[in-house]
């Protein structure tokens, strides 16, 4: 097994090679694996510099029947006014997820419509400008992100059929390959302040329950020589790219998978890689507002769940696999929906801000999920308008909760002064 997949991204690196019309410098030999670094690593001290950061979502990453668009899910288009109030609301990063699909060429180039790669390099600049530091991915172009799964024909990073059919796997290498070689190469010669994240929440449409389950790994072996060709491409391509910070995501960014299953990738850049987890834990109280409430002074909880502690449980798992080796993790995503009653809204404001502080006591940099709904419940997750950057609904309250329970570096505002603290129940 180990001989093939060398053998498939050798064969995937020399299609690659030969097809490209774009500059690059030779691809460089993976170090070996570094021995683990010393906690206060310049790379933990990277990720914290990340703080608090805040995901344009539904914008560029959002998409109907194949084609990505900027205002297809029914946001206005960005302009500046929104990261100049963005870096004044306190965040210090933003997260622009990306969607391609349907902006890609045909085979072998796989070229990058010029128009779509010039809209996001806008706007990536637009954050620069605000001195935010800023993470670019490939996001919905990857099989599970449609609930219908008639329409995942659309998504060519088909990672099920990958794990099956090593020709197909193949052929969706080199298209990975290319497309990142373009992204790569438009950035080459950006600072630091640019991170970028290879995949989002690659799946096989089951979000963590399906055939990952059953396979034998195959699906977790597959996304981990997708991650390593990423990385290979990108620094293959020179420039700043060469020691660029990567964040390299677990099988559908679930944090068990990552401690369980997740390889990093050999890199010639000593310690420049993070680990990428999305948390939205219970998803049926902050994603989908199921439940009111939550934690150990709540009643309307999600059966079994017991709040604080396994949140923090979570957390302790990311940290000792990676953090305390000097990995960094972030969370690329995370939040708690808005609510339609003065009491749930409390217990939101709690969730939030126990779990910012504690994702701060374990040295791991948050990116909250903002899609612009302006609603209550599920998928509810709207704080700032994308266009002029105002506050929505009590979202300026909402973000302050967040940003100070990071901030905030008074002893004696710890998690149990927090947890003393919990609403009570209806």
């Amino acid at each position: 097994m180990i001989y093939r997949m060398k053998s498939i991204l050798t064969t995937v690196m020399s299609v690659v090679l030969a097809a490209i019309i774009f500059p690059m410098a030779a691809c460089a030999q993976p170090a070996p694996v570094p021995e683990p670094k010393p906690l206060e690593s310049e790379a933990i001290a990277y990720a914290l510099s990340l703080g608090v950061g805040w995901n344009l979502g539904n914008s560029f990453d959002a998409h109907v029947e194949g084609i990505s668009g900027e205002t297809l899910w029914g946001n206005p288009k960005v302009t500046p006014e929104l990261f100049k109030r963005l870096k004044a609301a306190g965040f210090s990063s933003v997260r622009i997820p990306v969607t391609w699909m349907g902006h890609i060429g045909k085979a072998p180039e796989y070229r990058i419509e010029k128009a779509w790669m010039d809209r996001i390099a806008e706007v990536v600049s637009w954050a620069h400008d605000n001195d935010l530091k800023v993470i670019i991915n490939i996001h919905h172009d990857g099989f599970g992100a449609e609930k219908d799964l008639s329409r995942q024909a659309y998504h060519w990073l088909d990672l099920p059929a990958a794990a099956k059919d090593e020709q197909k796997n193949t052929e969706i290498m080199q298209k990975l390959a290319m497309v990142w070689m373009q992204i790569a190469n438009r950035f080459q010669n950006e600072g630091d302040w640019l991170m970028f994240e290879v995949l989002n929440e690659i799946q096989d449409g089951n979000w963590g329950g399906g055939e990952n389950l059953t396979d034998g790994g195959a699906m977790y072996r597959t996304l981990n020589d997708w991650n390593q060709l990423c990385v290979d491409i990108i620094r293959s391509t020179g420039g700043n790219n060469a020691t660029r910070y990567i964040g390299i995501p677990s099988f559908v960014c679930q944090p068990d998978k990552a401690v369980k299953y997740l390889r990093l990738p050999e890199d010639s850049a000593a310690n420049r890689l993070l680990v990428s987890v999305h948390i939205y834990d219970p998803w049926d109280y902050a994603g989908s507002a199921k439940y009111s409430e939550w934690g150990h002074s709540g009643k309307d909880i999600v059966p079994d769940s017991k709040g604080e502690e396994d949140y923090n449980a979570t957390l302790d798992a990311l940290y000792n696999k990676f953090v305390r080796r000097g990995v960094p993790v972030y969370v690329g995503e995370y939040g708690c929906v808005h609510r339609n009653t003065k009491k749930a809204e409390e217990f939101r404001k709690y969730y939030l801000e126990y779990t910012v502080k504690s994702l701060r006591n374990h040295k791991m940099p948050v990116f909250v999920w903002d899609n612009a709904n302006p609603g209550t419940g599920e998928e509810a997750f709207g704080l700032i308008r994308h266009d002029n950057g105002k506050f929505i609904n009590n979202a300026e309250e909402i973000v302050r909760i967040i940003i100070d329970s990071w901030n905030n570096n008074d002893p004696a505002y710890t998690l149990p002064s927090i947890y003393n603290r919990a609403p009570e129940a209806k």
